[in-house]
C-alpha cells in the first residue's frame, strides 16, 4: 500500500490551495448575496409607508416662514415652520372661522389647541382640503387681493375656494366642512419629527 504524500510547493498542493481559495470567495459571496436582501427586507417596504408606517423628518434645515411637503400614508402633509408673526396673527381672526377651537375636527389631543400644535412654532397638516381632497396652496401673505382684504394668511383651496389659515382651521362660509386634518406626530428633537406617531408613544 502506498501513501502518497504531497510535498509542499508541488503542483497537487497548488491545486488544492486554489481550489481552496476559490470555495472560500464563492462561499463569502453566497454569504453577501443571502444577507444583504435580507437586512434590506428589514427596513419597511413602501407598500408599509404607504399604510401608515411612520416617516421622519429632518426640521434641521427648516427656515422660519418655510414649508415642506412630505408623504405619508400616500397623502401629502405640510410641515410649516411659523414666524412669530405668523403665531401673533392666529389670535386675532377667530371669528372669520367655522370652528376656531377645533372641536369638530381630527387632532391628536395634545394639539387639540389654537395652533393645533404641541410646538407653537411648528404646524403638521394633511395637505388634503376636507371637501373634496384637492391639495390647499400655501398663501402666507396676508390681504391677497384674489383672496380678500380679510385674508390673514393661510392655505388656499384652488379646486373650490376653500379658505384655512396657518393652523389648518377652516373659514367660515366655505365648501370644506371641517379644518384640515393634523396627522399624529411626536418630535424626536429640536430638529427631528416623526409624522404617524402618537406624540405620548
Amino acid at each position: 500500500m502506498t501513501n502518497s504524500v504531497h510535498p509542499a510547493g508541488s503542483p497537487d498542493d497548488a491545486d488544492r490551495r486554489l481550489w481552496l481559495g476559490a470555495a472560500t470567495a464563492a462561499g463569502g459571496a453566497g454569504l453577501v448575496a443571502t444577507a444583504v436582501p435580507f437586512v434590506a427586507s428589514l427596513a419597511p417596504s413602501e407598500k408599509a409607508r404607504a399604510l401608515g408606517a411612520p416617516v421622519d423628518v429632518d426640521l434641521g434645515s427648516l427656515r422660519l416662514g418655510e414649508l415642506r411637503t412630505v408623504e405619508w400614508r400616500g397623502k401629502p402633509v405640510f410641515v410649516l415652520r411659523r414666524t412669530p408673526e405668523m403665531i401673533d396673527a392666529l389670535a386675532r381672526h377667530d371669528a372669520l372661522l367655522a370652528d376656531p377651537r377645533s372641536r369638530r375636527s381630527e387632532q391628536p389631543e395634545a394639539a387639540r389647541n389654537a395652533l393645533r400644535s404641541t410646538r407653537p412654532d411648528l404646524a403638521v397638516i394633511e395637505a388634503v382640503c376636507t371637501h373634496l381632497g384637492c391639495v390647499p396652496s400655501f398663501r402666507p401673505t396676508p390681504g391677497s387681493p384674489d383672496i380678500g382684504a380679510q385674508w390673514p394668511g393661510g392655505f388656499y383651496c384652488p379646486c373650490h375656494g376653500s379658505k384655512f389659515d396657518l393652523a389648518g382651521r377652516v373659514f367660515k362660509n366655505v365648501p370644506a366642512p371641517t379644518n384640515l386634518t393634523v396627522p399624529p406626530h411626536r418630535f424626536l428633537s429640536e430638529t427631528a419629527l416623526l409624522i404617524g406617531a402618537d406624540p405620548g408613544v
